[in-house]
């Protein structure tokens, strides 16, 4: 059995796909072991959903083929608990069972799975389903680095609020907000939820979201599946910001709170949403800020700020 996260490379260089094979029956392993290795790809098995997840902890698979009802902890509740594993709950799993009833097709969609068939198995409609499941996770995963790579602060969770993935950037923005959690289970506060079912039907603004002295926007980028929601986080303006601004400006806090908002690209709309205070009475402050910067307009004054804050090397910067 492999015992390590490194991928295989065959004679040619190129690595090879792996795919764990979840299933009770040795008839069905030897069948799909052989099926699966000549098409090129490397097979591990397990007979039960326990030793698979126990598996995953040395080895992440490309694909998983699983049946649904085995001993011990049957596929619907491996898939469910996979799921929960952040840095595994991209990997593609097709269900494989004798059950072919309506609810039992649902229930293995509803655990997460992304495909479902009946036995006996196919071997050709089996491997269309494989090559095209591997190349939609392909394209996700290439999509994933690519942000990696870029330092976005992205994260994709459900509709209940927990983490499905994150860029390496937001991962440690969320250790930092919430030290203790662990990756399975980390869940967004309940009025963070409450707010993404609010942004997902584009009823609500950006959310700043303060723990302790860390305050972070929240805001909602798109829909990535029926269950599934991107969110953008940056640093909500600093206070070593706001202290550098009244100074530097002779503004009160409030105005250089509106400022850095400014900087930001922010509408009065979006400023009033996260200061708690009306658009009226933004655009008031907003007098009072040209009149200090000797400026006309809030270009002029976010161009000014935005100059400022980079050259003091402020976290406020955008």
């Amino acid at each position: 059995m492999i015992a390590s996260r490194h991928r295989i490379q065959p004679a040619t260089g190129q690595s090879r796909d792996i795919v764990l094979v979840v299933d009770d029956s040795p008839e069905t392993l030897s069948f799909l072991t052989e099926a699966i290795e000549g098409s090129g790809s490397t097979v591990l098995v397990a007979v039960d959903g326990e030793s698979a997840l126990a598996l995953m902890d040395r080895v992440t698979p490309d694909l998983i083929l699983l049946d649904a009802v085995m001993p011990g902890i049957g596929g619907f509740e491996a898939c469910r608990r996979l799921k929960r594993i952040r840095h595994l709950a991209h990997i593609p799993v097709i269900f494989m069972t004798g059950l072919s009833d309506t609810e039992h097709i649902v229930k293995g969609l509803e655990a997460g799975g992304v495909d479902y068939l009946t036995k006996p198995i196919i071997v050709d409609e089996l491997m269309a389903r494989m090559r095209v499941h591997l190349a939609n996770a392909r394209g996700s995963e290439a999509a994933r680095s690519a942000l990696d790579a870029a330092g976005r602060f992205l994260l994709s969770v459900n509709a209940d609020g927990g983490v499905r993935w994150t860029t390496p950037q937001a991962a440690k923005l969320l250790h930092a907000l919430s030290p203790g959690a662990d990756d399975s289970d980390f869940h967004l506060p309940a009025d963070i939820v409450r707010w993404l079912a609010k942004a997902a039907k584009n009823e609500s603004e950006p959310h700043v979201w303060t723990l302790g002295e860390t305050r972070v926007e929240l805001t909602y980028v798109g829909r990535l599946g029926s269950e599934e929601h991107l969110l953008r986080l940056a640093k909500a303006a600093s206070d070593d910001a706001t202290v550098l601004l009244r100074q530097h400006f002779s503004l009160t806090k409030r105005e250089a709170e509106v400022l850095q908002w400014i900087a930001r690209g922010k509408s009065n709309k979006d400023i009033s949403v996260v200061l708690t205070i009306s658009p009226r009475t933004v655009n008031k402050h907003l007098e009072q800020i040209f009149q200090k910067l000797g400026v006309e307009n809030r270009s002029s004054a976010a161009a000014i700020t935005i100059q400022l804050l980079h050259r003091h090397g402020s976290s406020g910067a955008p």
